[in-house]
């Protein structure tokens, strides 16, 4: 991570990890790592609530310490940091992550592209992994949608690959049994490109002023469909 200098986390496992299978120690070692010495991290709800260490619950990534940033370069408004009751500034990172019980923590998405719907956070990047991992999607990202009762609902946009055939309900489908029913895409968009930036990665900004209002639209989604 860019606030960290010269680095915030290491991969080294712990005593106790020796005796673990070759698989679980490779999914302890595939997170992003534990914090090194003088360096702090923790996760946050919305509510700015520190959330526990159990490897499962995401929340907001803030970190601090003596080679953490404090600020942007040019920042010309109020300074990023997050206060806690002891007068402590945190600097939040722009991830949402996990911290298990042995500090190991790891970076589930952005939290600008997280999904809040009805209080509940759900992860872009999951949900988008399993569409990859299906044999006729070339690419695929689910954005947060407008929704009238949960505020906000996952949006699945695709690109088919050449020649494919593959329908809204068969890719929902290959959801089931992935995730949590509330997890589950509420509308599928197929789409010719997903815009680009200069270094591949995803303009999930320009998605969601084209698509973000899509499941407001009854009419809209019955024209599609």
């Amino acid at each position: 991570m860019t606030e960290l200098s010269p680095m915030g986390t290491i991969g080294t496992i712990k005593a106790r990890h020796i005796g673990m299978s070759e698989k679980e120690r490779q999914a302890v070692q595939s997170k992003q790592g534990r914090v090194v010495f003088g360096v702090d991290m923790k996760i946050v709800d919305a509510d700015c609530m520190e959330l526990p260490w159990d490897g499962a619950t995401s929340g907001d990534l803030l970190v601090r310490g003596p080679t953490v940033v404090c600020d942007y370069f040019r920042n010309e408004g109020d300074s990023p940091l997050q206060f806690d009751d002891g007068g402590q500034g945190w600097f939040p990172t722009g991830d949402v992550a996990t911290i298990d019980a042995d500090g190991f923590m790891q970076i589930t998405d952005r939290s600008k592209d997280v999904i809040k719907s009805g209080g509940e956070w759900i992860g872009s990047i999951d949900l988008e992994n399993i569409a990859m991992a299906h044999p006729a999607v070339s690419q695929a990202a689910c954005i947060a949608g407008k929704h009238p009762k949960w505020d906000e609902r996952p949006l699945l946009i695709v690109v088919r690959k050449p020649q494919a055939e593959l329908t809204r309900e068969e890719l929902l489908a290959f959801y089931e049994g992935k995730i949590a029913k509330w997890w589950m895409p509420d509308d599928v968009i197929f789409v010719d490109e997903i815009p680009l930036g200069a270094t591949g990665k995803i303009l999930k900004n320009q998605l969601r002023e084209r698509f973000g209002d899509f499941l407001m639209q009854p009419a809209e989604r019955q024209r599609i469909a």
